[in-house]
């Protein structure tokens, strides 16, 4: 399809393969040379990343760094799934979109470019950059959908189908 539109089902690749809302620590978990303990992810006994899903990344990550969220986003925002890939210092929001209806996520894929926005500027002090992911269903793949996913790369975020490959992450394989 399109940059960052990789078709999921057809990668040449190994990823993740979703399936409506399976946890990413589970997909992970499941892989060869994987492990995951608590929100620890190890490849062959070494520490590759973290977990910072829904509040722990507030709990986990910025609070223990005395980041006070309000002082730099005037709210909260709670990711679906958050990894942060411990060798480049990135955190990849993963939102999951499966639809089989039209609904309200329609727009939501338009307010990838503010929420990106949102995570760099909290996470900055850090020194973690952010990457902003859509995995979505087949239900996106249809023509109403095209000038949406155009957008999502034109900002600088990304989606897959399905799939989120481990060299997209910067995860070793094998």
């Amino acid at each position: 399809m399109i940059k960052g539109g990789k078709g999921g089902a057809k990668t040449a690749h190994s990823g993740l393969r979703f399936e409506s809302r399976v946890a990413m620590k589970s997909l992970l978990a499941s892989l060869p040379g994987y492990s995951v303990e608590e929100d620890i992810v190890y490849f062959n006994k070494g520490k590759v990343a973290e977990f910072y899903g829904k509040n722990k990344l507030y709990k986990n990550l910025l609070e223990p760094n005395n980041i006070d969220y309000s002082v730099i986003i005037s709210k909260k925002l709670l990711p679906d799934e958050a990894i942060l890939i411990l060798a480049g210092k990135t955190l990849y929001i993963i939102e999951i979109k499966f639809q089989e209806v039209a609904g309200s996520v329609d727009e939501k894929l338009q307010t990838c470019d503010f929420k990106n926005k949102q995570y760099n500027k909290l996470l900055a002090p850090l020194g973690i950059s952010v990457k902003y992911v859509y995995i979505l269903s087949d239900w996106f793949k249809k023509d109403v959908y095209k000038d949406v996913l155009k957008y999502v790369n034109f900002v600088g975020c990304y989606y897959f189908f399905y799939e989120l490959p481990l060299d997209f992450l910067g995860l070793p394989q094998k």
